[in-house]
């Protein structure tokens, strides 16, 4: 009884800190998917108090943290624009029924089976876009939509900060934090219990406020009147296809990038395992109630996810806690988040986003397999040019190739008897992929004499697809017309 309390207290001297940088972490994201969204930014705020008090309070994963995400940004964008923002939470709630469906289901357990190399994939390609989108926040410049259009304006970038006085003091902030970000682990542990964002995000806000610097600021009106409960007409959009069909798509590319996250979360710490059903019910219930209250919808974000674990958050606790920050920050005093320069939250992510390129393990893993190196190369770069569902799925798909490949070993030996037959013996799985060289093998003893029988031994083929099966069989019959052949040890056919 008495360890209970101490337990508890030593948790929350974790979970506190890491919920304060999950908030400085949140806050951009909330409001600049909001904005690119093309909805008012108080709606990322409610949806990401809503991910923190209503989906951090419910099982699933203890450590992800959920809020609106930029991969849903052009679907809400295209949805707001055909519907109108009205019909967004009918849209949204929608949504969130469907993930209940799903999670009721236990649908969400299908997404376990996730490559290693297609999560660090999906964690640099992430981790790429964050700090080529930032680096423009950092300047306090708008940039150009899509991944492939951030990187090739980079360069112009660089031209338009050095000739503009305001953007060279806005990304001199934002370097400064990038700054306090880097160092502050080399300093001494009594200064280190402040966390690193924290720290570095006040000493911005101190210089801007003492120089008075003309860099942008944190702009939040407050929460009031931007709630809109979905009225009778606005239901009957449900009656729409295309209302319905957005709702499906939300759905689905919402709880793949949640469960993905969630597999991705699960190998930064050592902490309970994600229970994917529950968590899918979480995430059902998050959007059903941000639907409710007209918001944006939500999804568990990496970014977040990994700045808790990061900042030493041991219990849901953290992302409970983010929830009240934003919620008190924004309706009481959001006089206080106007005096944050963007360009020092822009730093925290572009310092965030690094972290989530694994550079250190990149060269290690190209030495021990260089096909799974290539996997995670491919996602990352196909997140950054198209989206996060497409470059995952596409990474899943190259490594269920690569595994199909590397499982189907199959050994072909061809001796020959003392009595002048000819055996050839397989070992392995035989199927399509091996088969090119199958035929090979047995097409160059179709030469033979005929008294020169040949002997295909199966007896160590440990699986034995359709397509090896006839091969064999046209092949047995194809060469008895001229010679003699025997497959010994054939399997029986599937019923």
């Amino acid at each position: 009884m008495t360890r209970r309390p101490a337990l508890r207290l030593s948790t929350l001297r974790s979970d506190l800190p890491a919920s304060l940088v999950v908030f400085l972490v949140a806050l951009p994201l909330c409001v600049g998917v909001a904005v690119a969204s093309g909805v008012p930014a108080e709606l990322g705020l409610v949806t990401g108090i809503v991910g923190g008090l209503v989906t951090g309070l419910m099982p699933g994963s203890s450590l992800q943290v959920s809020g609106p995400a930029a991969g849903l940004t052009v679907l809400v964008l295209a949805a707001v624009q055909e519907h109108g923002l009205a019909t967004l939470g009918v849209i949204t709630a929608a949504a969130g029924l469907l993930q209940l469906a799903m999670g009721a289901a236990r649908l969400g357990r299908l997404f376990r089976a996730i490559s290693v190399s297609v999560v660090q994939g999906m964690l640099a390609g992430i981790g790429l876009i964050l700090i080529a989108g930032q680096l423009y926040a950092l300047a306090d410049i708008k940039g150009p939509a899509g991944g492939p259009a951030k990187l090739a304006g980079l360069p112009g970038l660089v031209a338009d900060v050095a000739g503009e006085p305001r953007a060279l003091a806005a990304a001199a902030i934002g370097a400064g934090t990038i700054a306090v970000l880097l160092l502050w682990p080399r300093l001494p542990a009594r200064v280190r219990i402040v966390p690193a964002p924290l720290a570095a995000v006040a000493a911005a806000t101190a210089v801007t406020a003492l120089f008075d610097l003309p860099v942008a600021r944190v702009e939040v009106a407050g929460l009031a009147g931007v709630i809109d409960l979905p009225g009778a007409s606005d239901l009957a959009a449900l009656g729409n296809v295309g209302v319905l069909g957005t709702a499906l798509a939300f759905a689905l590319i919402a709880s793949a990038e949640s469960l993905f996250s969630a597999a991705a979360v699960d190998r930064l710490h050592h902490g309970p395992r994600t229970d994917y059903d529950c968590e899918l019910l979480a995430q059902g219930v998050g959007n059903t109630v941000c639907g409710l209250l007209g918001a944006l919808p939500m999804t568990a974000v990496i970014v977040r996810s990994a700045a808790n674990v990061q900042a030493g958050a041991r219990t849901k606790a953290s992302r409970v806690l983010h929830g009240v920050w934003l919620l008190l920050f924004a309706a009481l005093i959001p006089a206080a988040l106007a005096a944050i320069p963007l360009a020092a939250l822009a730093g925290v992510l572009v310092h965030a986003g690094g972290k989530l390129i694994p550079l250190k393990t990149l060269r290690p893993l190209w030495r021990a397999d260089r096909g799974e190196a290539a996997i995670l190369a491919v996602t990352a770069t196909a997140i950054v040019l198209t989206n996060l569902l497409e470059g995952v799925l596409l990474g899943l798909l190259l490594a269920v190739l690569k595994s199909a490949w590397d499982t189907s070993h199959l050994q072909v030996a061809v001796t020959e008897l003392p009595d002048g037959a000819v055996r050839v013996t397989l070992h392995g799985n035989a199927t399509f992929l091996r088969l090119p060289r199958l035929l090979e093998t047995l097409e160059s003893l179709e030469y033979l004499p005929a008294d020169r029988p040949v002997r295909l031994d199966l007896a160590g083929v440990r699986h034995l697809d359709h397509a090896c099966r006839s091969a064999l069989e046209s092949w047995q019959e194809r060469h008895n017309r001229s010679g003699s052949a025997e497959l010994v040890g054939l399997p029986a056919a599937a019923a």
